[in-house]
C-alpha cells in the first residue's frame, strides 16, 4: 500500500503539470502540497535513501507546510476578494503561530502534536464550508462540479488525518501500558494513512479532469473576448475619421 499510495499521491502532481494548472491561480499551492507529501511517501518507504536525521525534518517541514499551503490553495473557492484576503491573513497569522511555538518548544514531537490540531481543525473547516457550497451547485445549477469534487477529495483525506492525529499524537495508542511501541498498531496506522492518501489523491485525478475542462472554456472565451475587444476598437477607429469626412464634406455642401 505504500508504492500503491506513492503512485496514486505523484497522479496529481503530473496532471497539474500535464494540464499546465501549474500556474493558474492559486494551484501552485496545491502542487507543491502533493510534491512534498508525495517526496516524504517515497522518503519513508525507502525508495529515496536519506539519513535518519533527513527523514525526520523533511516529516517535520512538511507538517508545517500542509496548513498554509492548503489554507493559500482553498483561496481559489473563494466568493470574493474580501474573503480571499481574510483567508491570506489567516494562512499569515498561522506561519507566525508555527514559528512561536517552534521558538518556545523546539523542532520537535511536541511542537508538532501542539500545531496540527488546529492546522487540521482549520483545513476541515474550510473545506467543509467549501463542500457544502459547490456540492450544493454542483446539485442544484449542475455547475461548479470540478470544484465540488476537487473539495470532497480534500475533506476526505483531511477527516482521515484527524483521525489519525487524535489516535497517534493526541492518545498515543500505539503505545502500550509498559511504554513500549506497538509495531502492530502502527503499521495499521499506516495502512489507513495509506488507504486514505490513494482514494482522496485519486478523486483529486477526477477533479482536476473536470475542472481543467471548465478552465480551458474559460481560457477560451477570454481569447475570444480579446479578439472581439481588437476587432471592436480598430473598426471604430477607423470609423471616426470617415465619420469626420462625411461631416466635413456635408458642411462644405451647405456652405
Amino acid at each position: 500500500m505504500g508504492l500503491v499510495s506513492s503512485l496514486a499521491l505523484a497522479g496529481p502532481v503530473l496532471l497539474i503539470l500535464l494540464l499546465g494548472l501549474g500556474r493558474y491561480r492559486s494551484f501552485p499551492y496545491l502542487l507543491a502540497y502533493f510534491t512534498t507529501v508525495f517526496i516524504y511517501n517515497l522518503i519513508t518507504e525507502h525508495y529515496i535513501p536519506v539519513s535518519p536525521a533527513t527523514e525526520y525534518y523533511w516529516g517535520m517541514a512538511n507538517n508545517l507546510a500542509d496548513t498554509p499551503l492548503m489554507i493559500l490553495f482553498l483561496t481559489y473557492f473563494s466568493t470574493s476578494r474580501t474573503f480571499t484576503r481574510r483567508m491570506q491573513i489567516l494562512a499569515a497569522g498561522y506561519l507566525l503561530f508555527e514559528a512561536i511555538v517552534v521558538s518556545v518548544i523546539g523542532l520537535n514531537t511536541e511542537a508538532i502534536t501542539i500545531i496540527m490540531g488546529p492546522g487540521l481543525s482549520i483545513s476541515i473547516g474550510l473545506c467543509l464550508y467549501f463542500f457544502i457550497r459547490n456540492t450544493k451547485l454542483a446539485i442544484e445549477k449542475r455547475k461548479a462540479t470540478g470544484k465540488a469534487v476537487i473539495v470532497t477529495s480534500l475533506l476526505f483525506g483531511y477527516g482521515c488525518y484527524f483521525l489519525i492525529y487524535l489516535l497517534y499524537y493526541v492518545f498515543k495508542a500505539h503505545i502500550d501500558a509498559n511504554g513500549q511501541v506497538n509495531l502492530g498498531y502502527m503499521n495499521d496506522t499506516f495502512l489507513v494513512y495509506y488507504i486514505s492518501a490513494t482514494l482522496s489523491a485519486f478523486l483529486m485525478c477526477v477533479g482536476l479532469l473536470i475542472e481543467y475542462r471548465r478552465v480551458r472554456k474559460l481560457r477560451e472565451l477570454r481569447i475570444t473576448r480579446r479578439e472581439l475587444s481588437v476587432i471592436y476598437t480598430t473598426e471604430t477607429k477607423r470609423a471616426v475619421p470617415l465619420r469626420t469626412a462625411m461631416l466635413d464634406f456635408d458642411r462644405e455642401l451647405w456652405n
